[in-house]
């Protein structure tokens, strides 16, 4: 079995590995290993239920129609928003700054 050595492994981080290791009876290697696994085994997950998502909105068939804004269309209207809550005078020192 391959041999893992860390250098400069934070102490703190060191302390929290080897506490949650003893409350779940294992060795610090053991935990390790558990840890690395179940991280790897998280990713996989996200990556297949975002592909899976993907895969789905494809199945819908759904078409943009041609009058449909680009996306820099929706950023510059967020921009150019002023929302009701901000005071009007303010508004107005902001869009004298620009």
């Amino acid at each position: 079995m391959p041999l893992l050595q860390v250098r400069d492994f934070p102490a703190e981080l060191y302390t929290q590995l080897s506490k949650v290791a003893q409350d779940q009876n294992r060795s610090i290697a053991q935990q390790t290993v558990f840890l690395i696994k179940s991280v790897f085994s998280a990713e996989e997950t996200n990556k297949s239920r975002r592909c899976s998502a993907l895969n789905g909105l494809s199945s819908l068939c759904l078409h943009l129609k041609n009058e449909t804004p680009s996306p820099s269309a929706f950023l510059r209207e967020d921009r150019d928003y002023t929302p009701a809550y901000v005071p009007a005078s303010l508004n107005k020192s902001v869009e004298g700054e620009k």
